[in-house]
């Protein structure tokens, strides 16, 4: 009898140890598809297609969709289904109020606590990444470096709170910076301004690593704003 029990027992969490990284993988999927915009703003999905197309049951699907509303990229309506969250101008101006409060914080408690050498090193490596504007390739590219390179900043703090902030901000991030590649906008490289931050952090002067850090995303903030009129629109996609 024992036996029998500790049998069942096992086979139970082995099933739920399998659905809990079934779940995981639909998230990560799902939530990749939706920053790269293969699922567009507003488009609407049911549970039967997402777990068909990430081969998955039911469940898994409205567990990684509860994630994903938390994330605010997915909305879920009542009998209804989901509908991804559109990119709207009051999303950009949280987006980007929310990096300034969380990322500023992030930089100047890297340049006060003592330094990981190795993880600073590696960051400036980011810091210069690059792309070319006829390779979506290597745009992609580099947004995965200039995540790479402001969740770093956080880890720098030391500050688990701040990286979980940031690491939420840059998803949101990302799915701003595939979006204009739709109207053919890359953008400009920020590599000077990556330096200046990793200099500041490097020089242990937390009021410089903070202003440039706010530099560094308000100029982000103004190129992407400029994009959201219509005459700049129509002239960007001549």
């Amino acid at each position: 009898m024992a036996t029998a029990v500790i049998r069942k027992r096992a086979r139970a969490s082995y099933a739920s140890g399998t659905r809990d990284k079934l779940s995981e993988k639909v998230y990560k999927d799902l939530k990749r598809d939706i920053i790269r915009g293969v699922h567009a703003p507003g488009q609407a999905l049911t549970e039967k297609d997402l777990a068909r197309r990430y081969r998955s049951s039911r469940t898994p699907v409205r567990e990684a969709a509860l994630r994903l509303q938390e994330a605010r990229l997915l909305r879920i309506v009542p009998n209804r289904g989901y509908f991804v969250s559109q990119i709207t101008l009051q999303e950009l101006n949280d987006v980007y109020e929310f990096r300034t409060a969380v990322e500023c914080a992030a930089a100047e408690l890297a340049a006060r606590k003592a330094i990981d050498s190795a993880l600073l090193e590696e960051l400036a490596d980011w810091a210069e990444t690059s792309y070319r504007t006829d390779s979506l390739e290597k745009y992609m590219e580099f947004i995965e470096g200039d995540t790479r390179f402001h969740v770093g900043i956080a880890r720098l703090s030391r500050n688990q709170m701040l990286v979980r902030a940031v690491a939420e901000a840059r998803s949101l991030m990302e799915r701003i910076m595939y979006a204009v590649v739709d109207i053919h906008y890359y953008g400009e490289v920020p590599i000077q301004e990556h330096r200046d931050i990793i200099k500041a952090i490097r020089e242990h002067d937390p009021q410089a690593a903070r202003k440039r850090m706010y530099d560094h995303i308000v100029q982000s903030k103004h190129k992407v704003l400029r994009l959201t009129s219509p005459s700049t629109t129509r002239t960007t996609r001549r």
